[in-house]
């Protein structure tokens, strides 16, 4: 449907089933990776929860307003709702500073559409571009194939002191993921 909202999620989504393939992150490094961000350099994986906390939202990719979504795209579970997650995550910004957990988005998209897509909603945080995957075979992260590409599942990591702490997997519904994380850092 070309007229689709981007910004609001369908009631009847499928949802995403716990598949076992985030089991054993908690406790890991990531990478040392260079990564292409938003803001126009790069950044090295490892510099995320070097020295603190950040959290890692990694999406399968965010649509544009008027453009077609995949083929089949509503039907396959926890692809839909990456432009209401990465806003919840924006609007949500601000407490997450008061947690002092430095926010960062993550896809397998080129860096031109998510540098449009971060000035078209605002972020305030980097979204790093891996559209070579080399996150998921590093940490053998779990991915899918749409439409002749192949993309991430929807997880977020949280980062202490350079290790995965928390990881959230399934993501579901990805809207209320930023919440749900703020909720973890806060208790």
């Amino acid at each position: 449907m070309a007229g689709h909202d981007v910004y609001t999620l369908p009631d009847d989504l499928p949802v995403p089933e716990d598949d076992g393939a985030c089991d054993g992150l908690e406790g890991r490094r990531l990478p040392s990776l260079e990564l292409p961000e938003t803001g126009g350099g790069t950044l090295n994986l490892t510099e995320l929860g070097a020295d603190g906390t950040a959290v890692l939202f990694i999406y399968p990719r965010t649509g544009k307003p008027g453009e077609q979504l995949p083929p089949g795209w509503d039907l396959i579970p926890g692809a839909r709702g990456c432009t209401p997650q990465s806003c919840a995550f924006r609007d949500l910004h601000g407490e997450f500073a008061t947690q002092a957990a430095r926010v960062v988005g993550l896809s397998a998209q080129a860096p031109e559409d998510q540098r449009e897509f971060a000035e078209r909603v605002d972020l305030q945080f980097p979204v790093l571009s891996d559209t070579g995957l080399k996150l998921a075979r590093a940490l053998g992260l779990p991915t899918f194939a749409a439409a002749g590409m192949t993309l991430y599942k929807r997880v977020t990591l949280v980062i202490r002191d350079g290790k995965i702490v928390k990881v959230f997997y399934p993501v579901f519904p990805p809207d209320r993921n930023a919440a749900d994380v703020l909720a973890w850092l806060s208790r």
